[in-house]
């Protein structure tokens, strides 16, 4: 059956149909949004919870603890893991991919009403969560400052000017303001003038609350008409706070302002943000899941003028950070190799036909491919990204392999005589099963990444839809499109070289290459058992080379982002943190690729108290040096700070570990007791490892600690209760939260704390008093004995248990995967038994991933073979069109140590497309030489150069048109993505040519041997069937 016949006769009907594929795909091209990766859904929840003044181990016992319990009842958790800091705890869950993330949250939500209950009093809010994926991290940073105005006032104006105005913007989910300097009043306690005045820290809180009240206080309903009542009861500002009366002494009045500074100030005292140096804040804008990201930011820089005119002169506003221009130009070089490849591939087509008109036929084949993928993609709910471009780029040098076949066959009837429309005809038919076989097979190679594992699994099946679909209707196109016009135009001029000196010579050129090839095609199958022996070397070759790879996960892209995590002592305080971070803004300013810098200490997420962070925004890579330059550079400018480690890196890597580095391995111990020296043990033996380098662990345990013992006796007998000294002490130096102001535009808080310079020292504590049940102040020295400790700073946990994070970088001329193993073999001589190790976050998915990318292909070599095998009937001829994969990943993993690059994820993609491509060589020689044997009655050696030859020229043109498909993603074109694309097109590249030479004497080699035992094993099978069935009679006897 021919299925192109019905295209051929009805080339109107034919036309038309193509024609609305060209609309439908370019009007889906305008609708679909333009991303940097594909939107994948991370099965990640974070939940937050926060006490003010806590200490570590009070929050893993009072709020981890509860939340643990009952998140871990959750079904479908993968891992969970807490971390507990001063004043507040994160739980990180981790759950299965097949489980629904928004049916998750809710259950967490769930999880944490029920926590809630069994946590201390003074948790005045109840842990929030948040879901972790791409989409939550923001596409736009504004920054605000000012030289003028105080903290708190710009911070008014980014919240109310300019984060709620933006919050409306079409496809914004939120804004967030960080490094806020939120307004609060704060209410310093003189705990001297106190114990002059005979006032307790119950009293002080009990004022401010009874006199900051906001109730309902209803309304008269007369007969006539109704009128609310509206009492004075709130206060806004520090003076009315001070003017506020605590208690009465001898007939006269106590006021606040008497035995406190009540003044003005921050909500948080123990953060702050610089933007390139100078005190500042910065507005986050996150768009909605499966936004389109340059169109959001057009959007918000389209208003942003009109925000500008409404701030004070004072203000300065500037776009800190707009991720929509590496997109932007990731995506416009992407589209630029896209259509350079498209014209590298025609010029192939060209070099082979010599014909204008023969080229265009099946280079129409590329654009109606892929603008008909568009549409697919639109309505599949894709987007224009780095990885589903670089998918049509990829398909470029082989949509246009089944038009080339098909072409190709035609001319050659052409120039057999026939007229233009038989044959077409008859090319067509004699060629329909090879491009189907050859397409099924190529897009079955995809179909397991489809169902690939863990999050860079999801990442893939964007991918590999795209591929699939590309190739799908490529096939349409040549067995529709192709012929018809073949039927239509393809002219004698088209297929007969003449007056055309350039045609001419390269006929002559071609010749000649063919005839050199037709030359040593008889000497190899004169010698081919040595042909067979070279290429079972290959393969032993191929996994050796294989073996010794070194590995990688995901290559580092150059996105211009730089992310420096600092860290001190323990003991160190927040202005001497502070002081030594802003020591480092000169020299990060000073570099010649820096552009800007954020810099913030305290606050955000991980609330530690001794690190701070610094991302770094770069000039245009082309007016720069690569990024891995710029963080040398900065690594050694940056290591001799007396007081901070800075640990710097490319901060668009995959993953970040708790100490700066960016991979983790972590441990786990049912006691501390082993789990902390066993820690400590090992991140000094890593030290020492060559392999890995800014080794660290959050095990940080000389934070100090003033531990207060309770004379509970004591108290008891003056009338002191427990619950008054735990609150009168966090009162004073837990900075309470007291009372609540509440405005037309916000709301804010009333902190309550003593005077900061008595902080100083532990003798503090003998200046505070607390009422007895009996109404005396009784001061609390007199009840506690204090001593100084060392305590951690940190308390991790893992799936409940004790846990230690150790995290570290790779070393320059070090994989991944043999610093991993590296670091497996330390911890396995150091660790005790009780004491467990494994890798977590980016380190884990490394692990899992590589597992998964051999079983792919593993999976993909047998569907192809069960496919070939249900296509040609036969358990045989499969095996002769898969002899060349071994070459093909040869020279894939060759090329690619050649250009000292890993075996990483990327590439192990590469060498799966090798798989579908490098078999559409032995198809072609394989269909024809099976044709020609049994309707010719050649021998199989006969029938097989004769295929090798015929086949020549379209295997050249398609192999060529592939390899300039992947060329210009090879040779890193472009700057933005290029070192992320470069692995794939290094893979093709070098696999194809390889196998190109190889495959063109193994496959007949390897066709004839098999075609032999597969007559051998027939001829046996029967004589065992005679023999049985001779045997038949005297057994029934």
């Amino acid at each position: 059956m021919n299925m192109s016949a019905i295209f051929i006769r009805r080339p109107v009907a034919t036309t038309l149909l193509m024609a609305g594929i060209l609309i439908f795909g370019l009007l889906s091209y305008t609708l679909l949004p333009l991303n940097d990766m594909p939107n994948v859904e991370y099965p990640y929840i974070i939940v937050i919870g926060e006490m003010s003044g806590a200490d570590p181990e009070t929050m893993a016992t009072s709020v981890a603890k509860p939340l643990e319990k009952q998140i871990s009842g959750i079904a479908g958790i993968k891992s969970l893991k807490s971390t507990n800091k001063q004043g507040r705890t994160m739980v990180m869950i981790e759950f299965e991919l097949d489980r629904d993330i928004d049916g998750a949250a809710l259950d967490v939500q769930s999880a944490i009403s029920q926590a809630y209950s069994r946590m201390p009093d003074t948790m005045t809010e109840q842990p929030r969560f948040i879901k972790i994926n791409p989409d939550s991290l923001p596409v736009l940073q504004i920054a605000l400052t000012s030289r003028s105005l105080t903290p708190q006032e710009l911070t008014q104006y980014a919240e109310t000017y300019i984060s709620q105005r933006l919050s409306m913007v079409n496809g914004v989910s939120k804004t967030e303001v960080r490094g806020a300097k939120r307004f609060a009043v704060r209410v310093q306690l003189d705990p001297a003038l106190m114990v002059a005045r005979d006032v307790s820290m119950d009293e002080i809180s009990a004022a401010v609350q009874d006199a900051n009240v906001t109730l309902p206080t209803g309304t008269l309903d007369g007969q006539t008409r109704i009128r609310n009542i509206k009492a004075s009861g709130e206060m806004r500002t520090a003076e009315e706070f001070g003017r506020i009366i605590v208690a009465w002494r001898n007939g006269a009045p106590v006021r606040m302002e008497d035995v406190a500074l009540v003044e003005d100030g921050v909500e948080d005292t123990k953060q702050a943000s610089w933007v390139s140096g100078e005190n500042g804040v910065i507005v986050q804008v996150t768009r909605q899941p499966g936004g389109n990201t340059v169109q959001v930011v057009r959007d918000i820089l389209d208003i942003l003028p009109s925000i500008d005119e409404s701030l004070p002169p004072s203000i300065q506003m500037a776009v800190m950070e707009d991720s929509s221009i590496p997109i932007q130009d990731s995506v416009d070089e992407v589209q630029f190799t896209l259509i350079l490849t498209i014209f590298l591939v025609i010029a192939v087509i060209y070099l082979f036909l010599h014909d204008v008109r023969a080229t265009v036929i099946p280079s129409l084949a590329v654009p109606l491919s892929i603008v008909a993928t568009y549409a697919f993609m639109f309505a599949a709910g894709f987007s224009l990204d780095n990885l589903s471009l670089m998918a049509l780029i990829l398909v470029v040098g082989f949509v246009v392999d089944d038009a080339i076949v098909m072409l190709e066959n035609i001319v050659r009837h052409r120039e057999m005589g026939k007229s233009a429309w038989q044959a077409a005809m008859d090319g067509s038919g004699e060629v329909g099963f090879t491009i189907m076989s050859m397409t099924i097979s190529l897009a079955a190679v995809f179909i397991p990444l489809l169902f690939m594992p863990g999050v860079a699994g999801r990442m893939f099946v964007e991918f590999a839809a795209v591929i699939i679909i590309a190739v799908s209707v490529s096939l349409f196109i040549a067995i529709s499109l192709t012929p018809m016009l073949s039927a239509k135009f393809l002219t004698d001029a088209s297929v007969h070289v003449k007056d055309s000196r350039f045609r001419a010579a390269m006929e002559n050129a071609f010749n000649r290459l063919l005839r050199g090839y037709e030359t040593s095609l008889h000497f190899v199958m004169r010698h081919r058992f040595a042909t067979f022996a070279a290429s079972l070397g290959l393969i032993a070759a191929t996994g050796v080379l294989a073996a010794h790879m070194p590995t990688g996960f995901f290559p580092a892209m150059d996105g211009g982002r730089i992310r420096i995590t600092t860290r001190a002592e323990e003991s160190i305080s927040f202005t001497a943190l502070a002081e030594a971070q802003r020591g480092l803004h000169p020299i990060i300013a000073a570099d010649p690729a820096v552009d800007s810098y954020l810099s913030t200490v305290g606050g955000g997420t991980r609330g530690e108290t001794n690190s701070g962070n610094i991302t770094v925004r770069l000039k245009p890579i082309k007016e720069r040096d690569h990024i891995d330059v710029v963080i040398n550079r900065l690594r050694a400018a940056l290591g001799d700070n007396p007081t901070l480690n800075v640990y710097v890196q490319n901060a668009d890597s995959r993953g970040a570990g708790g100490s700066g580095g960016q991979y983790t391995y972590t441990l786990v111990g049912t006691d501390s007791a082993d789990l902390y020296p066993a820690a400590q043990k090992l991140e000094k033996a890593l030290k020492g490892t060559a392999s890995v380098r800014d080794v660290g662990t959050d095990l940080q345990l000389m934070n100090p600690t003033i531990r207060l013992d309770i004379d509970r006796d004591k108290a008891g007998m003056l009338g002191i209760t427990l619950r008054q000294i735990e609150n009168a002490l966090y009162s004073a130096f837990g900075t309470r939260q007291i009372s609540t102001i509440y405005t037309d535009v916000s709301d804010y808080t009333v902190k309550l704390e003593v005077l900061p310079d008595l902080q100083d020292s532990a003798s503090v504590l003998s200046s505070i008093y607390l009422r007895s049940d009996r109404g005396a102040l009784v001061p609390l020295d007199t009840l506690v004995t204090y001593r100084n400790e060392a305590g951690p700073l940190t308390v991790n946990h893992q799936g409940q248990f004790p846990a230690v994070n150790v995290s570290f970088n790779i070393s320059p001329g070090y994989a991944m995967g043999d610093a991993m193993r590296d670091v497996e073999d330390t911890a396995e001589t150091i660790l005790p038994d009780t004491v467990t190790g494994s890798f977590t976050g980016t380190a884990q998915d490394f692990q899992s991933s590589v597992v998964s990318m051999i079983l792919l292909i593993i999976v993909a070599l047998v569907l192809i073979y069960i496919v070939l095998g249900i296509l040609y009937e036969s358990f045989i001829h499969p095996i002769t069109i898969l002899s060349g994969l071994p070459s093909a990943g040869f020279g894939a993993m060759l090329l690619l140590w050649i250009f000292n690059l890993e075996l990483d994820m990327m590439a192990f993609v590469g060498i799966i497309m090798l798989i579908g491509i490098v078999k559409k060589n032995a198809i072609m020689v394989l269909d024809f030489s099976l044709e020609a044997e049994r309707k010719e009655h050649l021998a199989p050696e006969e029938a097989v150069i004769k295929g090798c030859l015929v086949r020549f020229r379209p295997i050249l043109m398609t192999t060529l048109a592939a390899v300039m498909g992947a060329l210009p993603l090879a040779i890193g074109m472009g700057a933005t993505g290029a070192d992320m694309r470069r692995p794939i097109g290094i893979c093709v590249a070098g696999g194809l040519i390889f196998s190109q030479i190889v495959t063109l004497y193994i496959t007949p080699v390897y066709y004839v041997y098999l075609d032999h035992f597969g007559n051998w094993t027939t001829r046996k099978l029967r004589r065992i069937l005679r023999g049985s069935l001779a045997e038949a009679p005297d057994t029934e006897g």
